[in-house]
């Protein structure tokens, strides 16, 4: 898959030149250097209802439509913490670079010296170098279980535990080096793999979207809106059957027709905030929908679906923090793919 890497600025400045509202919509730009933040989940369920963004979302009398400022705040919401990359040092697996760690985070592994070897920098004091395994992990299961129990050990310091395992490998497709907890991926840098798929319909010559609102009790952005269907890729998983598998559980969608999603690119982001630094990579996928389907969710994740023309959608992306923030992104790439 292709990713996205085409310069949004470049993209802005040829809407610019047309200032034709529609036009927003009608740019092809197939490869942006998206980049999206994912900062901690929020306290509460987030404070608005599906009333206040549709309002939004129809308000045809506020003349933005051309106005770009909106999407670049989404883009600029994800692009936090970059200049602080000098705070993290690289983390080596079999002299590959996996992840980077932040140095204030590398002093609570110093314990667990049976599991992570801190190597000082090249100087010869004791400014952090990098971080790696201790030589007698070598097995991905021996990395895998050893690296859970210091997980375990550190707490709080890394919350929201999910027992899931995110697959650690210098890139992806590489061989896996071990297995993480996903809720710590952030915290040792490694790159974290998902899928989110825009589900649409088209009739009388528009197209709409299906998005999703999240569960209130959700453990992660309550209430937010969401993608009809999207997912962390799990160790053992292939995109496409994790996107049918998806589809079930998440919308209802079987595997009739979830199996015609189309692969259409990718979209990566970084972030970093303290200790976290996430490297997200989402694998892109359109499936339009027959006009008389109707989501179901089935994981109790959702709390209810809505139908929205694409270009009320673009209006709740420009104008609100309404969804998810790796979301926008992903919208904002189906904008300009299906004008």
């Amino acid at each position: 898959m292709a990713a996205i890497a085409t310069s949004f600025s470049a993209a802005a400045a040829a809407v610019a030149r047309r200032r034709s509202p529609a036009h927003i919509q009608l740019v092809a730009r197939r490869r942006l250097p998206l980049c999206t933040a994912a900062s901690a989940a929020p306290a509460a369920a987030a404070g608005f209802s599906w009333a206040d963004a549709l309002r939004v979302a129809s308000d045809t009398g506020v003349g933005d439509e051309s106005d770009l400022s909106g999407y670049f705040q989404k883009v600029d919401i994800c692009n936090r913490g970059l200049d602080k990359k000098g705070q993290f040092v690289e983390f080596l697996v079999e002299d590959q670079v996996v992840g980077y760690i932040h140095k204030g985070f590398t002093e609570h592994l110093r314990d667990f010296h049976d599991v992570f070897t801190i190597v000082s920098g090249h100087n010869g004091n004791s400014t952090v170098g990098h971080v790696t395994l201790h030589p007698s992990l070598r097995t991905p299961e021996d990395r895998t279980l050893a690296i859970g129990d210091v997980i375990k050990g550190l707490g709080e310091l890394i919350p929201g535990i999910r027992n899931e395992l995110y697959p650690v490998t210098s890139s992806y497709g590489m061989p896996v080096y071990f297995s993480l907890e996903r809720a710590a991926a952030p915290y040792f840098g490694i790159k974290a793999y998902g899928v989110h798929m825009n589900g649409y319909i088209e009739k009388d010559s528009e197209k709409s979207l299906w998005i999703g609102k999240r569960s209130d009790v959700k453990q992660t952005y309550p209430g937010m809106l969401d993608h009809l269907v999207a997912g962390g890729l799990p160790y053992g998983i292939a995109c496409k059957e994790n996107i049918i598998k998806e589809c079930e559980e998440e919308a209802g969608i079987p595997r009739s027709m979830s199996t015609n999603a189309t692969s259409v690119g990718a979209v990566s982001y970084m972030d970093i905030d303290g200790f976290r630094y996430k490297r997200d990579v989402l694998f892109c996928y359109d499936l339009r929908l027959p006009v008389d389907f109707v989501p179901n969710n089935e994981d109790g994740e959702v709390d209810s679906f809505r139908l929205i023309p694409v270009s009320h959608a673009a209006n709740i992306i420009r104008r609100t923090n309404f969804f998810k923030a790796n979301c926008n992104l992903v919208i904002i790439d189906f904008l300009f793919r299906h004008g």
